[in-house]
């Protein structure tokens, strides 16, 4: 069984703040977001399909939230 590292540990904790709540993405910090987007890159879902799927959507996600913080603005107004 693998070892479960720090970063494991933090990636999920990301995780938890964002499936907590309705707004997901809107309670975590630039920062936090690009650390999250940072660690589930790293991460690899290439034995699971549906993983990787859920993968690509939240990294999806993450781009989308953090280039609303960087412009300022939500892409809806």
């Amino acid at each position: 069984m693998p070892e479960i590292t720090d970063e494991d540990r933090e990636r999920v904790e990301l995780l938890r703040l964002v499936s907590s709540s309705k707004n997901e993405f809107k309670k975590l910090t630039l920062e936090q977001l690009k650390r999250l987007q940072e660690l589930v890159e790293k991460k690899d879902y290439s034995h699971d399909k549906k993983a990787h799927k859920s993968k690509v959507k939240l990294l999806g996600k993450i781009n989308v939230r953090i280039y609303e913080l960087t412009e300022g603005r939500g892409i809806w107004g």
